[in-house]
């Protein structure tokens, strides 16, 4: 398993990949959406999205709200057939766009948070041979309170709407 260091510069050397990915999303959401398996949570619009250059990092996309009494954490996020995965943020410093590893995530009630690119994403590294556009791959994510929920999100190519 790759140590910090060398996942964050391997993740730097993806951004050029991926920043092709941040042009031209329109937003659009998908009809799919995840059953309410962690009280008040929801998740809309799951994909992952295929890097051009097979064996590289793919992307993970998705929208999330939280309605419950209490604040929740985003700890992690697993991608089923990926090596390793890593809630990355992407953002302007210095006049150039970087890609770096992000903390957890706050959920809130009537904040959502938006896995987008360009923003928030997932990167599923070292990803599965099997996962082709069209299939779906599922997702776990692990919340502060020690649950988990899941959901599939649809697998697209390189260059497909995101």
């Amino acid at each position: 398993m790759m140590n910090r260091a060398a996942c964050t510069a391997f993740a730097a050397f993806c951004l050029l990949g991926l920043a092709a990915c941040n042009q031209g999303d329109t937003g659009a959401p998908t009809d799919s959406a995840s059953p309410v398996l962690v009280k008040g949570l929801s998740i809309t619009n799951p994909r992952l999205v295929l890097a051009p250059v097979k064996g590289n990092p793919a992307a993970v996309y998705f929208d999330l709200s939280y309605a419950g009494a209490d604040g929740l954490t985003l700890n992690t996020v697993t991608v089923e057939g990926a090596g390793m995965s890593m809630i990355h943020q992407t953002a302007e410093k210095d006049g150039a766009m970087t890609m770096t590893e992000a903390g957890p995530v706050a959920l809130t009630t009537g904040a959502p948070v938006s896995f987008a690119p360009g923003g928030l994403h997932v990167m599923a590294m070292q990803p599965s041979d099997a996962w082709q556009p069209g299939g779906t791959v599922n997702v776990t994510l692990s919340l502060s309170d020690g649950t988990t929920q899941s959901f599939a999100a649809n697998v697209r190519a390189a260059g497909e709407e995101r």
